[in-house]
């Protein structure tokens, strides 16, 4: 196996990540937050969070470099103090890594978390969907054959946990479907305009209920963790086949 610094890493995922083509729209600061020493990662560890609690499993299975969708850093200057100053010590005590990848990684239309769940969910005929922040991130398309609300719900659970929420409002046999992983819930507005049968997104909010009720469409929420986790597996197995190097997932639920 070659060695790999995390300039070498970072040259690689961002030949296939968008990272530049979001500098202007994703606040999240993609890309290296926290660097190493300059040592060779042997292993990458992926997680959704960006936390003690992956920190310290990143750490215990020696992991050079941890890859996570939800970042340190959102758009603004913080102190160095309290829980930050605490993760930070920990990530360069240990030497490792962090890797942050927001939007680009929800975009992407092979690795991303939306289409990811698109594949799950079966879907054909997939296109861009919903603007977040000037963009389209998101993706729809059609059943070949009609599901029901808690056949898609199963598709897409993630280790048998159960979705935050079905909403049946819709028509029982779908065959059209739109996707906004994570917290995404006033996307339900563009599937609504779109006439779609089913949107799924991750976390729910009170002040679309009644929109969706209202416009009979369906809403499965299947918790913003567990919307989120694939596009990071997705990248950690194209790393594994392309790079050649030790990976491992750290499953930390929110229960959200």
């Amino acid at each position: 196996m070659s060695e790999y610094t995390t300039a070498k890493i970072d040259s690689f995922l961002r030949s296939f990540l968008d990272i530049e083509g979001f500098i202007s729209s994703d606040d999240s600061l993609n890309g290296i937050q926290v660097d190493n020493d300059g040592s060779p990662v042997r292993k990458i560890a992926f997680a959704a969070d960006a936390a003690m609690e992956t920190f310290e499993q990143a750490a215990s299975i020696k992991a050079g470099m941890l890859f996570v969708h939800h970042g340190l850093f959102w758009g603004k200057s913080l102190r160095l103090k309290g829980a930050l100053r605490q993760r930070i010590k920990f990530l360069l005590d240990h030497n490792i890594c962090l890797y942050g990848v927001h939007l680009p990684l929800d975009q992407h239309p092979q690795f991303g978390n939306n289409a990811q769940l698109a594949n799950l969910l079966g879907l054909e005929n997939i296109q861009p969907f919903g603007v977040y922040h000037g963009k389209k991130i998101g993706y729809k398309g059609t059943f070949p054959n009609p599901v029901t609300i808690d056949e898609a719900a199963k598709k897409i659970d993630f280790m048998n946990r159960p979705p935050a929420g079905i909403f049946p409002f819709g028509k029982k046999e779908i065959l059209t479907a739109a996707i906004m992983s994570g917290g995404a819930a006033p996307n339900a507005r563009d599937a609504i305009e779109d006439g779609v049968d089913l949107f799924v997104t991750g976390e729910n909010s009170h002040n679309i209920y009644h929109e969706c009720l209202e416009a009979k469409i369906n809403l499965l929420c299947g918790g913003h963790y567990s919307t989120e986790v694939w596009g990071v597996r997705a990248v950690m197995e194209h790393c594994k086949k392309e790079l050649g190097i030790d990976v491992d997932f750290i499953d930390a639920p929110t229960g959200l």
